[in-house]
């Protein structure tokens, strides 16, 4: 039996990793891991989104949803806690999602579109949990993401994609230090969403028909450019639309509203449809052009992180340029100072700075990085 740290999010697949992991006869601590960010500062008290470092359990408070650390989501880890007989706490990690909305902030005004969840991921629930972790002597630390780990044939941890592939996220974990591979626990991630439902309903859990959150835990849903805007006074962004050929068709409020592919909500009758191609911080315009100007054949990535002995040759994978999009055949090729370049088989379209980049062999994710640039 080992001491599991597992992170509650107050959903249906977290609840559930905690009866799977219970079952497998391991000792389970749940964490909710609170922010003090919030996504609707008029509609709460702010004390009410904060908890001491480590609290007992927590209480039913009025229902603030933004995603995925509400309060309500606090209160709905706590019952299945409760229910399952398992340890509960909730711990302020508020400084290092500071660290998480700067990150976000910096991306939108530099012209990429970030990606928190990844760094979420990356920094908080694969990186300070684990050092919760260790303060409280425990083994492993385990969430409720839809992948797998396994030992690969070279005896190595291997991170691989769901079974549902409808819900695989493997995408969101490429970041993950290497090291911590054999500490994590996915239990989950050998389900289908479907059983992960029925498993919950047979334990009577009051979230088996809770919905998925898709939204970002701080931002309001369709508003993360008023979030930006609000957090980067005196950052100008307002500019002009332009077409591919330079001609000026309308004008915008802030290129943070706008990402690369991106083709509703331009403002703009051109008689066909037009897509983002391009955002440029340095001038404000956001570029617009058909769907065929859209297309690239590689990129440059840095910052990468290898889940397997870093490629010093060019290496055939799959890569994935977006969580909900489909991995494409490429060849990557090593570059000096952890970057990186992708060439694809074929034109691959809506490649946005600031995106991960994952590289796949078969369903085992090789590692990743952060779009730099595109390649036309």
């Amino acid at each position: 039996m080992a001491r599991v740290v597992l992170a509650m999010s107050g959903g249906v697949d977290s609840s559930v990793s905690a009866h799977l992991l219970q079952r497998a006869g391991h000792e389970i601590i749940g964490v909710f891991m609170r922010h003090g960010v919030l996504a609707e500062p008029e509609s709460c008290d702010a004390t009410d989104q904060l908890l001491p470092i480590v609290s007992g359990p927590v209480t039913n408070r009025a229902e603030h949803k933004q995603g995925c650390c509400s309060a309500s989501d606090a209160a709905d880890a706590r019952r299945v806690s409760e229910m399952l007989g398992i340890d509960f706490y909730a711990v302020n990690f508020d400084e290092d999602f500071a660290r998480i909305v700067d990150y976000f902030v910096d991306e939108y005004t530099s012209g990429r579109t970030p990606n928190p969840c990844v760094m979420c991921n990356n920094w908080i629930k694969f990186g300070r949990l684990f050092d919760y972790a260790d303060s409280v002597d425990a083994n492993f630390v385990a969430t409720g993401h839809y992948a797998r780990l396994d030992t690969a044939m070279d005896s190595d941890f291997a991170l691989r994609r769901g079974r549902d592939a409808k819900k695989d996220q493997s995408y969101v974990l490429f970041g993950i230090d290497r090291r911590y591979l054999q500490r994590m626990m996915l239990p989950v991630g050998d389900f289908d969403k479907a059983e992960i439902r029925r498993i919950a309903g047979d334990l009577r859990l009051d979230v088996a028909d809770k919905r998925d959150s898709q939204e970002i835990c701080f931002v309001t849903s369709g508003q993360h450019g008023d979030f930006v805007s609000q957090r980067s006074p005196g950052v100008e962004t307002a500019g002009e639309i332009v077409t591919t050929d330079g001609q000026v068709v309308g004008t915008h409020a802030g290129y943070e509203n706008f990402t690369i592919g991106q083709r509703k909500g331009l403002g703009t009758a051109l008689g066909e449809p037009r897509f983002v191609t391009q955002i440029d911080p340095k001038t404000r315009q956001v570029i617009i052009g058909r769907r065929d100007e859209l297309a690239r054949h590689g990129l440059i990535a840095n910052q990468a992180n290898w889940l397997i002995d870093p490629p010093d040759q060019p290496q055939r994978c799959a890569a994935q340029i977006r969580y909900n999009s489909d991995a494409h055949p490429a060849t990557l090729y090593p570059l000096e100072d952890d970057r990186f370049r992708v060439v694809f088989d074929d034109p691959c379209y809506g490649v946005a700075p600031g995106q991960a980049v994952v590289c796949y062999e078969e369903d085992r994710v090789l590692g990743g990085g952060w779009i730099e640039s595109s390649e036309a």
